[in-house]
């Protein structure tokens, strides 16, 4: 029974095979195809300096990075809001912790995680009418982290947008400045300023800026969008809270208004039970 789902990946492998044979024949000639034509990008990088090598590889590694952090950070985002949204929807009909229990006890989310806390406190807490606002303050407190440490969740990876954003420019900027010295360099060795020789190693330099644009550029508009949605699902969040911190509130007092009617109905058999006999 191990065997089936081996074969069917030894299979796609086997399919692959000619594929993978063709693209590594392909990069192979591309690579040999660049150290023949210096001026275009993979034959500047071939021939730059192995400074400029590395901070061109470490932009682009940046750069990839980027568009994967932006990418799995607005399918979850997006994906998250619309799960906080139906949540609310089902909350706000049930109108009760208690009847939204068994709705919500074996869903996984921030709204399950509030409801939780909620009936939490209050069983710790108990029913008595005099506790209802000790009991309401420390289930707001625990819902305020509840939304805080959703909220932090949420923004994991945008330090970094920012990050390569505000460096990358510099970065690219470090390996341009390398570049350009080691043309001075070569031009003082060849005792010549013909253009020609000094011209790769210039576009070598400039290569190293244009791919630390190309990093930075893309990691501020998707940090900015990514604020924005961040922002937009802090909101969500606090509407939340706020139901779940009316609903424990309206639980609570519709729980003293019952022990209330209650309570005269109770003294009264007692004090009639005696005549009676």
């Amino acid at each position: 029974m191990k065997l089936f789902p081996i074969i069917p990946a030894a299979a796609l492998c086997i399919a692959a095979a000619p594929a993978f044979a063709f693209d590594v024949q392909a990069l192979t000639v591309m690579l040999e195809q660049a150290e023949y034509d210096e001026m275009s990008p993979l034959g500047m990088f071939m021939a730059a300096d192995w400074v400029v090598k590395g901070v061109m590889l470490s932009l682009l590694f940046a750069s990839v990075l980027v568009w994967v952090i932006f990418v799995a950070r607005i399918m979850i985002l997006r994906w998250e809001r619309h799960t906080l949204r139906r949540r609310y929807r089902d909350l706000d009909r049930a109108g009760s912790l208690i009847a939204a229990s068994a709705l919500f006890a074996k869903r996984e989310g921030v709204v399950g995680q509030m409801m939780r806390a909620a009936e939490r406190e209050r069983a710790a807490s108990g029913e008595g009418a005099r506790q209802k606002a000790g009991i309401k303050e420390r289930a707001e407190s625990e819902i305020a982290r509840i939304e805080a440490g959703a909220a932090r969740r949420m923004g994991l990876g945008a330090g970094i947008l920012a990050n390569v954003g505000s460096t990358a420019p510099f970065v690219g900027l470090f390996g341009t400045v390398w570049g350009i010295m080691n043309s001075f360099i070569s031009i003082s060795e060849s005792n010549t300023t013909n253009l020609a020789i000094v011209a790769p190693g210039i576009a070598e330099a400039l290569l190293a800026t244009a791919i630390g644009l190309v990093a930075a550029i893309p990691a501020v508009i998707f940090y900015n969008i990514l604020a924005r949605s961040l922002g937009g699902y802090k909101v969500m969040l606090a509407d939340a809270g706020a139901l779940v911190e009316r609903t424990l509130s309206r639980d609570l007092d519709l729980a003293a208004q019952e022990a209330a009617e209650a309570l005269p109905a109770f003294q009264l058999g007692a004090v009639s039970a005696p005549a009676a006999e």
